[in-house]
């Protein structure tokens, strides 16, 4: 063969390894759950990914090979120039740190490695043929089929990742059933789930010793390594959030950590499209599954303002819980009461709660409001968190602490010591003096919703004691995922809110553009004034231009990392 091939062998094999490395990131990314990475194609990128105009190119190229061998310099010049790009491009996200690898675990370890022997073995298979068409031809092939080949590599290991996993499973729960004097706190929900854990593990660490799921684990091989890694016989309380994508995963965790309190945080339509139906959805999300697998005296925690919440709690014949605390003393015996229910709500006008509120005020930096119980008691909080929202994950803390033996006294200055990120949105000074809101961790409907209601209070600017100007508002994001047939008309109504509160949206992806901004416009917001863009230094040039010292923006849902880094930056 000629030197030059072996130069288009180089470029391919370099683009191969920055394929391998996404798609192994993506299916990481997804859980390994084939629903959500099949769902991920039904959005703008995912289809880009497939039909891209690259991708067009390639495969009309590997057409033309199989017309004639006529077009083959042609087919290898083209090939040398796109694969050349693609090739530099890699190594200018390698140097900028912005390329999408997987996180190193032993699972990518093993999938990537064995993705790289295949790529290896196929170029040497290729390049042995000693035949420029044949080895073009294969290499081209290959490059088209990378994402089926890569996804074929995952799916063929996947089961006896599945068989280690259960051994894993089993070893965490043989190791939890041995402490007898745990007790294991349950969280579910489509959202708050992971702010009502970190409240209430500040709240509890204040008296007992607490041991809870870290972030970002809330699935259960990620449950089960904390339990082998982390739990020990000093720790009196668990607090465990569980999420998942299909029915039974919640039911596959309770059965693990056996929770003797149970809370379901709030329920709507984030993930319809993976648990294909929202009975199935209700039934793991919902709540139902965690309810039924807690035991005869257990306690679910219910949030009242949620209808799913509350259709849970009049349709599965849970007795409102009228003796307190549950457990006089953690890890005490069990009475042989049946499962019982709490309920919190901001209102008390809303249901019969048992924990309601009085006087909220959601301030720029913190969240104050007075908690009343139905045994009269009652406390101030003040607790640097940010927007109303976080009444609700507030109080469904505040319940499961006081029936564990503390009062709102004493739950109110353990509040003090949350921290702003454990709610997972912050507020900071940016560029040219900007008040940035991040809340890019994650996205649902009523998390967008609720964020856009705090950017609500950034409505006057004080430059100065004479200079009081209206301040202007900025949302950034992304549509939402995985919301199936449900997903049309949440984003009209997310474009509604936006022009009800914004001055200027940038939305960063195209999958449902049209219908935010078709909701935005019927709110009477200007067209001009709701753009679509994903480039980060351009989005950035948007905002400066629009904005001044003062005004706020509120990067919703996951927007590029690069994005929330130059907002930071300093002038």
């Amino acid at each position: 063969m000629i030197p030059f091939v072996e130069i288009i062998a180089f470029l391919w094999l370099v683009r191969t390894i920055k394929f391998i490395l996404f798609w192994i990131y993506l299916w990481q990314l997804k859980e390994y759950h084939i629903g959500r990475f099949i769902d991920h194609f039904s959005t703008d990128k995912g289809k880009t990914l497939v039909f891209g105009a690259i991708s067009i190119v390639k495969l009309i190229l590997l057409i033309f090979l199989l017309i004639d061998s006529v077009f083959l310099t042609l087919v290898f010049y083209v090939l040398f120039a796109v694969w050349a790009t693609e090739s530099l491009f890699f190594i200018y996200s390698i140097f900028t740190k912005t390329f999408k690898r997987p996180v190193v675990t032993k699972k990518t370890i093993f999938l990537t490695s064995t993705s790289f022997l295949l790529v290896i073995l196929y170029a040497v298979f290729a390049y042995n043929y000693n035949d420029v068409l044949g080895f073009t031809f294969s290499i081209l092939l290959f490059d088209i089929l990378t994402p089926l080949l890569i996804s074929a590599v995952v799916l063929l290991f996947q089961p006896f990742f599945v068989l280690a996993r259960n051994g894993i499973l089993k070893k965490a729960a043989k190791k939890i059933s041995g402490f007898k004097n745990l007790t294991v706190i349950g969280i579910t929900g489509s959202y708050g789930k992971t702010s009502t854990k970190e409240f209430l593990t500040t709240i509890l660490s204040s008296k007992f010793n607490v041991l809870s799921t870290p972030e970002h684990k809330n699935s259960e091989i990620g449950i089960a390594q904390t339990i082998l890694q982390s739990l020990n016989e000093k720790h009196k309380i668990f607090i465990v959030e569980m999420g998942s994508y299909s029915k039974g995963g919640i039911k596959l965790l309770c059965d693990i950590v056996k929770p003797r309190i149970g809370i379901v945080t709030g329920v709507n339509e984030q993930h319809l499209a993976t648990f294909g139906s929202l009975e199935n959805l209700l039934s793991a999300e919902g709540g139902r599954e965690l309810a039924e697998s807690l035991p005869k005296n257990g306690l679910i925690i219910l949030n009242g303002d949620n209808k799913y919440c509350l259709d849970l709690y009049k349709k599965t014949g849970i007795n409102k819980k009228t003796k307190a605390p549950i457990l006089e003393k953690i890890g005490a015996r069990p009475s042989t009461q049946d499962l019982s229910a709490l309920v919190y709500t901001v209102k008390k006008d809303t249901v019969d709660s048992d924990i309601w509120t009085e006087d909220v005020e959601a301030r720029k930096d913190s969240l104050h409001f007075i908690a009343i119980c139905q045994d009269k008691e009652i406390a101030h909080f003040d607790v640097s968190v940010l927007g109303k929202q976080n009444v609700q994950n507030l109080l469904g803390a505040i319940l499961i602490a006081k029936e564990l033996g503390m009062n709102l006294e004493e739950i109110s200055i353990a509040c003090k010591n949350i921290r702003q990120e454990q709610a997972g949105m912050t507020l900071k000074k940016g560029l040219y003096g900007l008040n940035i809101i991040d809340s890019s961790y994650s996205s649902n409907p009523d998390g967008v919703m609720a964020d856009l209601n705090y950017l609500n209070i950034f409505g006057q600017n004080l430059l100065s004691l004479d200079n009081f100007t209206q301040a202007k508002k900025v949302v950034v994001m992304p549509c939402l995922i995985e919301l199936g047939s449900k997903s049309k008309e949440i984003h009209r109504q997310i474009g509604k809110k936006i022009a009800e509160v914004c001055d200027l949206a940038i939305i960063t992806t195209k999958d449902r553009f049209d219908d935010i901004k078709s909701g935005a416009i019927e709110y009477s917001m200007p067209a001009d004034k709701i753009l679509l863009c994903d480039k980060p230094a351009d989005i950035v040039n948007i905002i400066t231009t629009f904005c001044k010292e003062g005004d706020a923006v509120l990067l919703e849902g996951r927007v590029p990392g690069e994005l929330i880094r130059l907002l930071y930056r300093s002038k």
